[in-house]
């Protein structure tokens, strides 16, 4: 399998930086990395994103995630190996990614949970964290994107 073209991100000179400092400052944002990678994995798993999945588990590895988790996380909801801060985070990441599924996409009972746990920095990484996952996972889609592909 081959990619359509280059990734627009990489085409484009600027788009690349300003990627870049949106996961710089997402990361500062306060939220433990696994639970950022879960993140990612999870809108990317809904999305069907080969090339993000499968960069997410290996940076979720990388950043300490244990294979049972990663084995798991489609199923997170009956899973018993993720916290509750970790499962907000998640339902809002499927609310989030979702968008068109339900006329109120994020009702506020998937807000109020996050909240519970996150402090609005914390909450800005997560949702900037969904943003730029459902981003790639869209860029990545378009031009078929294979899985294993390095974008170093």
């Amino acid at each position: 399998m081959q990619a359509r073209m280059k990734n627009p991100a990489m085409v484009l000179p600027d788009a690349m930086e300003g990627v870049q400092s949106l996961y710089k400052a997402m990361h500062k944002g306060g939220v433990p990395q696994q639970t950022l990678e879960l993140v990612h994995l999870r809108a990317s798993q809904i999305n069907g994103c080969s090339a993000c999945v499968y960069a997410g588990i290996a940076s979720s590895k990388k950043a300490g995630e244990t294979d049972e988790r990663l084995f798991q996380l489609s199923a997170w909801r009956e899973a018993p190996f993720y916290t509750d801060a970790e499962r907000a985070a998640l339902e809002l990441t499927e609310a989030a990614t979702r968008l068109a599924d339900h006329a109120d996409p994020v009702p506020d009972e998937i807000w109020q949970a996050a909240a519970d746990h996150y402090t609005e920095q914390e909450l800005a990484a997560i949702i900037l964290m969904i943003a730029t996952t459902n981003f790639f996972n869209r860029l990545n889609r378009t031009i078929q994107e294979p899985a294993g592909t390095s974008w170093a």
